[in-house]
């Protein structure tokens, strides 16, 4: 960093270490200043390169600046400040510093401009937000921060692997359009890590495993750093893999899926983050400018209106400490600004004209029109109708109405109805005035969101799912169940090879460990104890008695010497003097 380029996400890194030193009112407000300072230090970002430092003979550029990385910055630093709202009633330095260092770790994939910064910064995302879940407290969160490590370590063993193979095959270390190296090993290493990230099916188990199980006010960051980073990676090198239509097509249908079972209101609004970053991941595969736009603008927008879901299901938590949705019922009676400031969020990802949504996913879904993938806009057409009906909805209405369950609470601390509050404003200041939000894009936009036949068609969609969801109503209670979906592989499908493994190992332990040990350790420390403890006996204990004996003896004939007269031992001095004298004399 330099006086003349301050690095926003060394800033918020850096400055978490700052506030377990700080009490009272001193750390509110420095939680509130480390994350508006790197909102205002990305707003004054200007396009170029800084930070480029010369190592191992390469650049590594910690300052990419151009339109692509400055709006995921806003973004990333604005979701930031949110948070720390969120968190101000939150006495626990530990997810304060996590928090703000996952937030830094996002802004540095966001601008860095070689893969190695790029895989410096990615791994502390890593390790950062696995502190969000761990400090969920439960043993079912210990549990799922565990295997959410497990995944994203090996995540950036194959980042890691795909960067070392592409170094040695060009001899670079830049980061852009990957195009060029389609379909290499390099190149396939780099995109799996990075669509593991993203959660992409069959690798995005680890999403609804974890972010359910972390702390109220962590799960708020963990839902807008790391799939949103991975969207970023994926645009800046990936962008026009035709791939990636399909995978993001299969999320966006694959997470509404899930949630129709779903019974935990985290867990359910996790999936949906599965089914939002389809949109993106589609959006990267078309390429198109109108798509990267999409892709883009729905980022931004999925960022704000799912934290504020999430901020309105953890309000709920924390005031009630239920999660099931047939636990709840009945509090709008007694929470009806989280309620109202929820259905914002709920509106906005359901894409209802006047809220953000509107604007950004229907860029991705207009884009697939015009390259006339029919089957491909059918099925986000699908998912979109498919998140109105669960989300904006189902959770609701088990959970704010239906039957009442007898939960009677108040309405969130102030700070977090507040974090709820600008979190909605923003969803709506979009939704109303799109061109906030396009001016920031990476391409000049030309689509117009408001035409006749998109607010009528969309009107049209979202009144059908409204029928459909009352017709439906009784087969859509949630059920006192948990619902596996590829981490069944990891819970259920692997315990037979878990217990075959633990057979094993326990026969090679008791045989050739065993025969091992016997003759490598068990005896030669037995035969050296054995050799040390008659050296003890013999020689130690020996010595030990014979300096005892000897001193008995010296004290026995000293204390004749003492006859208690003072002549007598000046004439004892005197004669130790007269010796010492002559000693010194026939030194001489």
């Amino acid at each position: 960093m330099t006086l003349e380029w301050v690095h926003p996400g060394l800033l918020l890194i850096l400055g978490a270490w700052v506030l377990p030193w700080l009490e009272g009112r001193v750390k509110r407000v420095a939680m509130l200043a480390l994350p508006g300072a790197a909102l205002v230090v990305c707003w004054l970002m200007t396009p170029g390169t800084y930070g480029v430092v010369r190592f191992l003979g390469q650049e590594l550029v910690f300052g990419r600046v151009d339109p692509l990385s400055l709006v995921f910055c806003y973004v990333f630093s604005l979701m930031a400040f949110l948070g720390m709202v969120y968190a101000l009633h939150v006495e626990d330095d530990s997810q304060h510093v996590a928090a703000l260092t996952y937030a830094g770790a996002a802004l540095g994939v966001t601008l860095a401009g070689d893969l190695l910064t790029l895989y410096v910064f990615w791994e502390l995302l890593a390790i950062s937000s696995v502190l969000l879940v761990l400090r969920g407290g439960e043993r079912s969160a210990v549990a799922a921060g565990f295997r959410y490590l497990l995944v994203h370590v090996f995540g950036g063993l194959l980042l890691l692997a795909g960067i070392v193979l592409h170094w040695s095959q060009t001899g670079s270390l830049a980061f852009g359009d990957m195009g060029a190296f389609s379909g290499g090993v390099a190149w396939t290493l780099i995109l799996v890590a990075f669509l593991l990230n993203a959660a992409v099916p069959p690798l995005g188990a680890w999403l609804p495993d974890a972010y359910p199980e972390a702390t109220v006010t962590g799960a708020i960051f963990l839902t807008a750093f790391t799939t949103k980073s991975a969207v970023y990676v994926l645009i800046r090198g990936f962008a026009g893999t035709e791939l990636l239509v399909w995978l993001g097509a299969f999320m966006a249908v694959y997470g509404v899926v899930y949630a129709v079972l779903e019974n935990d209101a985290r867990r359910l609004l996790a999936f949906h983050i599965i089914s939002q970053v389809g949109y993106m991941v589609c959006g990267v595969g078309i390429g198109t400018a109108l798509a990267t736009n999409g892709a883009t603008a729905h980022a931004f927008a999925h960022i704000l209106y799912k934290g504020l879901l999430f901020m309105g299901a953890g309000a709920v938590l924390q005031m009630t400490g239920a999660r099931k949705l047939s636990e709840m019922g009945g509090l709008y009676k007694t929470m009806p600004i989280t309620l109202g400031l929820y259905m914002v969020g709920a509106f906005a990802i359901s894409a209802v004209p006047l809220f953000s949504g509107f604007v950004s996913k229907s860029m991705v879904i207009s884009a697939a029109g015009e390259g006339h993938r029919a089957v491909i806009f059918l099925m986000l057409t699908l998912a979109s109708a498919g998140t109105f009906l669960h989300t904006g909805l189902k959770l609701p209405y088990y959970m704010f109405f239906g039957k009442d369950s007898g939960l009677r609470t108040t309405e969130p601390p102030r700070n977090m109805l507040v974090a709820m509050g600008l979190a909605a404003a923003a969803c709506v200041v979009i939704g109303v005035f799109p061109n906030v939000l396009y001016r920031h894009l990476p391409h000049a936009v030309e689509y117009v969101p408001y035409t006749l036949q998109h607010v009528t068609s969309t009107l049209g969609l979202l009144s059908f799912t409204v029928l459909g969801f009352f017709l439906l109503l009784r087969q859509l209670d949630p059920e006192r169940t948990i619902s596996l979906d590829t981490d069944w592989f990891y819970r259920r499908g692997l315990a037979p090879f878990v217990t075959l493994a633990a057979r094993g190992l326990a026969r090679l332990e008791s045989g050739v460990v065993g025969e091992i040990y016997e003759f490598v350790m068990r005896r030669p420390v037995l035969g050296a104890a054995s050799l040390l403890r008659k050296f003890d006996t013999l020689v130690v204990d020996a010595a030990a008695v014979g300096v005892a004996r000897s001193t008995r003896t010296l004290s026995q004939r000293l204390k004749t010497a003492v006859s208690g007269h003072a002549q007598h031992y000046g004439l004892l001095m005197a004669a130790g003097f007269l010796a010492l004298v002559a000693l010194a004399m026939l030194a001489l």
